[in-house]
Formats: C-alpha cells, structure tokens, sequence
C-alpha cells in the first residue's frame, strides 16, 4: 500500500519496472535537494515532470511488478476494458510512436485455444488497409497475448453519443458514410465483422467514424456454440439470425446493425432495447417490436427515416443486399442533405456582436463586481490581445485569472491529489485551433480533471472542432463572435451555480 512505502523503495520499484533510469531517479531527488523527502513530494515531482502516469504511479504503489511493458511498447494508460480483453495507450519506447495495446485478459490466457484464436483473428485484422477501419500494426502470443493498433484521439460512439444525448442527422449520416465504406472494403475482402454495436465504432477528433474490432468477434471459451455462451460479441447476431431465418454469417446481418446504430444516434435509444439478459437478446420479439423511428423523431427527411427503417426490415432480404449497395445509398443521401435538398434544423444563431460588446443582463443575485470572488479561471490562448482582453474584463467582475499560451503546459498544471489551480478552464480554439480541442477533450477524460468545468471557444466556422467536442453539462461551447456578458453568464452557472438566478447584475 502506498502509506507503508517510502521514496527510496518507490524509486527502486520504477527502476525494477523498467520505467526510468537509476540516473533519471538520482537526478530527481537532486531537484529536490535532499534525499530525506516526503513521498507526496516526489509523487508530485513525478507527475508535474511527466517522468511516469497516474496509471503507472497507481500501479507503483500499490506493488504490481508487470504490466507496465508490452514487447517495445510502455503502457501509459488504461483507455477501456472489454470481456476478452484491456485497451491501453501505449509508446514505443525505442521511436516514441503511440499506440493503442489490446492484451487478454490474464483469466483468458490459461485457455490456450483462446489465446491462439485471439492472435490468429488478429492477424486477419492485419490485412485490413482503410481510412475507416483502425489498423492491427502487429499480433503477439509470447510471453502475452497482445495486439497493436492504431491510437484514435477521440471516444468510442456509445459514448459520443451518451454525452451529446443525440446527433444532428447530417452528422450521424456522415458517421454512417465512414462505417459503411469500411464494411464494403472488408466485404471486397471477404470478411464481415460480426460484432457491430456502437462501442466497436470509434469517432476521432475531426468527426471521422472508423471500426474497431475486425476479426475478433468469434472470440469466445474453447468448445462454446456461437448461440449458446452468451458470449456478448455474438449472441444479438445470434438472436437475429434466428429470428430472421438466414445462414450464420450472413453478411446483410452487419448491415441490419448498421441500422442499429443509425437509429441509436438519431433518437438517442437503441431499438432493441438495453439489456444483458441472454434469454431476452435471443428472443424473436426483440427484432420484431422496433419502434418506427419517425414516431421518437417525426421531422427526420422521410429519404432518412426509410434508410433507416429498411435496414431493420427483419426479412433479411428487403434490407440492403451488400455493404457496397447499402454504402452507394448512403453516399446519395447525404450529397442531398449536404447539399441542402432535405429540411434541416436551422443551426443556432451565433451572437452577431463582437467580443466585449454590451454586458448586461448577467441573471446573480450578487453584485456585478463581486460574480468571481474566489473564484479563479484559467485561460488558455495564444494571442496577447485576446489574452489581455478576457483577462481584464474576467477581472473586473471579480475572477483571478490565470493565463497559459500551450494547453499541454496549462492542464498539466492539474495533478492528481493536489489542490486545483483553478476553478474552470476557459480553451481557445479560434487561435490555437486543434491543439485546444485535443487538451479540452483529454481534460475531460482524465480522472482527476472530468468534473471540472470547463469552456471551449470556437469560431463558429469551425465546424470539425465543434462536432468532435466531448461535452456534458459542466463542458460546454461558445461560439464566437460573443459578448462578455455571454461567458459570464456561463461561468455564473458553471461556477456559482447558486447565484444563477434572481434579478439582473448591474454591469
């Protein structure tokens, strides 16, 4: 446990593991200027160093002595944990190349067949070469069952869609386009996939759909049937196949999921219903008892609502025949809806003022100077004049704030078991673009950090940043142009929540 470990043991235990040098750990309490130090310190020094991870540290701690190495490849974090299997962020330790690591799980490992079917589906997913499916670079069986891929910035679609509790049909179509064209290459390859659900479809940060998964979802104990282990990478294609009379492996099966998934992002439920229950997901009724989708979502583009609903027709053959024919028909649709030829909703209208315009109107029951007392924000941005800006009018009002230029730097001021920094982020994309969406969405998905509100500015023009956003109710879009007077009423309901109503603030 870490209370019964000292520095001197925590160093010796990252040198056994390989993760740093005796070098770069005497180099480290030199930094800290005496070897008679607290393990907070040091812990700390670590972090804010970048020298090892929460995940690696955690680890340390608690006196794991594997797991850090897989081949070349040094594991950074835990990014997601299946039935089969655990998906870590990892580097290349020889050429610093990311990836993501997909390793057995260790009770699986003892079933040799399991572990041979693990690497030689793997090696199938190797020959698969497309912009819309995630890449195998490498398969291994010793001493561990592991596989390489490529690492995709973003989240899977279950919890894309989770968070933004819907999608846009425009952007959801898009997402179908990008998973389709996988399924056409890998058909023309002669391979289905077998387990398509929404967390098997990765969404990057520019909004791309990409597959994940091929060639593992016959994964399963030795000597289990297809409809009969339960296994959760197969039995829905059981259940369907069943109740739909077709061959095993039907490939119109992935197609029907295809629908699935569409429905799901459309309506924001599933069309089969959530459930682990064996017995209910074999059940012909759940096929059979789909909802029209028009009935959750009446004002979808009628051409949008009867793809969607031909591809859950449980006579398999009034579906789409082939992935080409079903991603042919998308790719029509969507040149329509990209070109306008579909009623759309209307996106909300963007303030026409411009930054620092009028400020009142701020719904506190506190007085205009005092909305950031003790509060403090941190903005990231690049340019001075916008800096100086924010930072004024910011300061004005009652908040301290702090000012970072690279927001790398700036979130890593966060260490977990620390005292914050700041209250809330303020990230500016309209300047630092890209890199401020990639440290938004990380701050959101590091455990220390997710509950911390914060703002993402982006010009309204930016259309791929604003779609790969990972947002929630406390991580929230302006776009600009904007007044002030919009942030601080954001910021009132994100950090004062409690003087978020009542009459107007003078201002």
């Amino acid at each position: 446990m870490s209370d019964a470990i000292t520095p001197e043991q925590l160093g010796q235990r990252i040198i056994d593991a390989g993760l740093l040098e005796a070098r770069q750990i005497d180099a480290l309490r030199a930094e800290l200027g005496t070897r008679d130090v607290a393990l907070a310190d040091m812990t700390s020094l670590l972090l804010r160093k970048d020298l090892l991870t929460n995940f690696q540290l955690d680890r340390l701690l608690k006196g794991e002595k594997g797991g850090y190495f897989y081949g070349d490849y040094k594991v950074l974090y835990l990014v997601g944990t299946g039935t089969f299997a655990r998906v870590y962020r990892a580097v290349n330790a020889k050429n610093g190349h990311i990836v993501a690591v997909k390793s057995l799980r260790k009770r699986f490992r003892e079933d040799k067949a399991m572990t041979e079917q693990f690497v030689r589906e793997g090696k199938v997913g190797l020959k698969l070469r497309h912009p819309s499916i995630v890449p195998i670079y490498e398969v291994e069986l010793l001493p561990t069952p592991y596989l390489t891929m490529e690492f995709v910035e973003g989240r899977n679609l279950r919890e894309f869609t989770r968070v933004r509790k819907k999608l846009e049909p425009l952007e959801a179509m898009r997402i179908t386009v990008d998973i389709l064209a996988g399924l056409a290459y890998a058909s023309e390859h002669g391979m289905t996939h077998r387990d398509l659900k929404m967390s098997n479809v990765l969404v990057t940060s520019r909004g791309k759909g990409k597959l994940v998964d091929f060639g593992l979802a016959g994964l399963q104990p030795a000597g289990a049937k297809e409809d009969e282990s339960g296994n959760p990478r197969t039995i829905d294609y059981a259940g369907l196949e069943r109740a739909s009379g077709v061959r095993n492996n039907d490939p119109r099966s992935d197609l029907y999921f295809v629908g699935t998934i569409l429905y799901n992002m459309l309506t924001g439920v599933s069309p089969l219903g959530d459930t682990k229950d064996r017995m209910q997901r074999l059940s012909t009724a759940r096929y059979q008892n789909i909802k029209p989708i028009t009935s959750l979502e009446p004002n979808l583009p009628p051409r949008l609502a009867s793809f969607v609903m031909r591809s859950l027709e449980l006579n398999a053959d009034k579906r789409h025949s082939t992935a080409k024919e079903m991603y042919d028909d998308a790719k029509r649709i969507l040149v329509k809806m990209e070109a306008g030829d579909f009623s759309e909703p209307e996106p909300a209208a963007a303030s026409s003022a411009a930054l620092g315009a009028g400020e009142q109107g701020v719904a506190a029951k506190i007085p205009s100077d005092q909305e950031g007392a003790n509060r403090t924000v941190m903005l990231i941005e690049s340019k001075i004049e916008m800096q100086d800006l924010l930072r004024e009018r910011l300061k004005k009002h009652g908040y301290r704030v702090l000012v970072f230029s690279d927001p790398v730097r700036a979130i890593n001021r966060f260490v977990d078991g620390e005292p914050k920094p700041a209250d809330g982020v303020i990230f500016c994309c309209p300047n630092l673009g890209e890199d401020a969406l990639t440290a938004f969405n990380e701050f959101g998905a590091r455990a220390h950090t997710k509950d911390i509100p914060a703002v993402l500015f982006v010009d309204n023009k930016q259309t791929d940043l604003i779609r790969a956003a990972q947002l929630s109710d406390h991580r929230v879009i302006l776009s600009m142009p904007m007044r002030v007077r919009e942030l601080r009423e954001m910021l009132l309901k994100l950090l004062r929540p409690e003087a978020n109503s009542g009459a107007p603030a003078s201002g």
